[in-house]
């Protein structure tokens, strides 16, 4: 029997190139992000669940009710301006540095934080920073969770590095599921951002000893501050879908 030939390393690497050449020649022209474009503007809705098919106060209900169950604590408040008070009372309870690292929303930034006697800056948080405060571009009533995009003004880590995240949620832009959310985006004139994060609760893990561990890849600690006052931006509406299942 006749010893088999050794792998030449640069031959292998050869091959693998020209097997992905050869793949991606049918798609050197434009005909693959046309049907791409066209299969998400024909896209169909699924069926959704009905539990979240209720009215604008059925739905906020229904989010906190969610948001709860998966230890997210929940506070609300009427106006933007309440947000100072709200959050020194919940960083003192919870024995945390008057200290906090904010997203540069307008809403947030423009807030008058002296009262509250909490330091404030406005940048990408360091790994020491023990809270973070971002605004949610919706939230999903069906299980409560936060849907944050990321851009120059709010940064990812914001919601992942602090031990302690808070995200303001205006009740205004609580969606009854994901689907309604994620065609609102689609539909909407501002460009793709570079990521869109999906948040229930704060981070947990059952890995170790099966026993529940917060905190184990993010922050230990959420707060949502839903805010009455109304926002800039439109209600998600609802996308129209064939039926409801229960």
């Amino acid at each position: 029997m006749s010893a088999s030939k050794p792998i030449n390393a640069k031959d292998a690497r050869g091959q693998v190139f020209a097997a992905m050449k050869s793949a991606l020649e049918p798609f050197r022209d434009n005909s693959a992000k046309a049907q791409v474009q066209e299969r998400l503007s024909a896209s169909v809705p699924t069926l959704i669940p009905a539990r979240a098919d209720l009215d604008s106060k059925g739905r906020v209900e229904l989010f906190i009710e969610q948001a709860m169950r998966v230890q997210t604590d929940v506070d609300r408040i009427d106006t933007y301006a309440d947000m100072p008070g709200v959050i020194a009372n919940y960083l003192r309870r919870h024995n945390l540095p008057m200290r906090l690292v904010i997203a540069g929303d307008d809403r947030l930034v423009s807030t008058d934080w002296s009262e509250s006697l909490i330091e404030v800056k406005t940048s990408s948080p360091d790994p020491d920073d023990p809270v973070g405060l971002t605004t949610a571009f919706a939230g999903i009533a069906e299980t409560g969770t936060l849907m944050l995009t990321s851009d120059r003004d709010h940064p990812t880590m914001l919601a992942f590095l602090p031990e302690t995240a808070i995200v303001v949620l205006p009740t205004d832009r609580i969606a009854r599921a994901y689907e309604d959310v994620m065609h609102a985006f689609r539909k909407g004139d501002q460009p793709l951002p570079r990521s869109i994060n999906l948040i229930t609760g704060p981070s947990r893990s059952g890995d170790i000893e099966q026993t529940l561990q917060l905190g184990a890849h993010g922050p230990k600690r959420l707060l949502i501050l839903m805010v009455n006052q109304e926002s800039d931006e439109e209600p998600i509406p609802d996308i129209d879908v064939p039926d409801l299942t229960t």
